[in-house]
């Protein structure tokens, strides 16, 4: 508690304000030699921390003065001690580093005290320090969760203007300027997932973007996140398989199909991966046994039919193409396999060939495409890339 006595009292606010420069001076070579981190600072950034010791030295004698009834959330005592320091500092020291700093300044005061003070005042200030140290430990907690509040939301702003950037393929330099202040680490080759949003809670959709990029950092990955109208937008970096690296992330998307573009080699390249990725989305409702999340490329006919010309152009280019330019038998062998029902005996009679030679091309026709004849998916699939080819051609 205070002292009561007036006199008593005024001396001592006089003794604290006169000594206030020592203090300071003392608490920050106590800082300089305990706190190595102090050291490594910047020689503007370790003066802007002196200046808070000294600030919350005199605004002690201040408070106390005042008769050290100051409200923890007394915007006062948050501008006297960190009004003069630029809100970057807040990012230069976290908030256990700022606790250190109080606690060692505190114990310099406390232990200079009675050096300075009488004998009948020394309890009274010794409790006030304790009370005040307390109080601009709220005003820190304070002062943090501001500037974290404030940097949040100008995180989340630049993280949308990165992935709407991406979206509509203008990933210039300053885009990728904007990604890095997110903490992008431009780290391996990027695919884009999208699917529907899930509902939007009371606060936003936040926590989904923080739950996202948990999920991702744990598999040694980036993410950048965003709402688009009804669509959530998610960019991966660092993919090495991206069917099972989107599966880390797709229980938090909403109902329906979520789609995982194809790999693009950087942010810059990433609208393809986006472009592909969102003409999927809107063709995966002609598939509605696929797997979820489901590539792109798997959804090739269903995007076909919906006029993707991506679509077509993929087609030609990864499926008719490599069985033109293998062997000129490749394409009369699928040709005729399906004209005969799939029926490798039937096949080999039209061809007039051996049905282990009609097996053998089918299984090289496998090799250069990927796509199994045998099986009514890929069937589907390669019977339309032969129309298209042959359309292009």
């Amino acid at each position: 508690m205070p002292p009561t006595d007036p006199g008593a009292r005024a001396r001592a606010t006089q003794q604290l304000r006169a000594a206030s420069g020592s203090l300071s001076t003392a608490a920050i070579t106590r800082i300089e030699a305990d706190l190595p981190w102090f050291r490594r600072l910047s020689a503007e950034d370790r003066s802007w921390v002196a200046m808070i010791v000294q600030a919350g030295v005199k605004s002690f004698a201040d408070w106390f003065a005042d008769g050290g009834g100051a409200d923890p959330e007394d915007e006062e005592l948050v501008v006297s001690v960190f009004g003069q320091a630029p809100r970057a500092l807040a990012g230069v020291i976290d908030l256990r580093q700022t606790v250190d700093l109080i606690k060692l300044t505190i114990d310099e005061v406390e232990r200079n005290i009675a050096k300075l003070l009488e004998p009948e005042v020394a309890a009274d200030v010794h409790a006030a320090v304790l009370r005040y140290g307390r109080e601009v430990a709220f005003a820190t907690a304070e002062v943090y969760a501001r500037a974290a509040e404030v940097r949040g939301r100008w995180d989340a702003r630049l993280e949308a203007l990165v992935v709407d950037a991406v979206l509509r393929a203008e990933t210039d330099e300053s885009v990728l300027s904007r990604a890095s202040a997110v903490g992008w680490a431009a780290r391996g080759e990027v695919a884009v997932v999208v699917g529907t949003a899930p509902a939007e809670p009371p606060n936003g959709h936040s926590g989904v973007f923080d739950a996202v990029r948990r999920a991702a950092h744990e598999r040694g990955m980036d993410a950048l996140c965003a709402v688009q109208g009804h669509l959530l937008v998610v960019i991966l970096g660092g993919v090495g398989m991206p069917e099972k690296d989107a599966a880390a992330v797709v229980g938090l998307f909403g109902d329906g199909p979520v789609v995982v573009g194809p790999v693009a080699t950087d942010l810059s390249h990433a609208h393809i991966s986006a472009r592909v990725a969102l003409g999927a989305l809107r063709a995966a409702a002609g598939w509605p046994e696929a797997p979820r999340p489901v590539c792109a490329h798997d959804l090739l006919p269903e995007r076909i039919l919906a006029g993707d010309e991506g679509a077509r152009t993929e087609a030609i280019e990864q499926v008719y193409r490599p069985l033109a330019e293998s062997r000129g038998e490749l394409v009369t062998t699928l040709s005729t396999y399906f004209a005969n029902g799939a029926a490798i005996e039937a096949t080999a009679r039209a061809l007039f060939v051996h049905a282990n030679t009609v097996r053998y091309r089918l299984g090289q026709i496998g090799d250069l495409t990927g796509l199994t004849p045998s099986v009514p998916r890929d069937a589907l699939v390669l019977q339309l890339a032969l129309l298209l080819g042959r359309q292009a051609e």
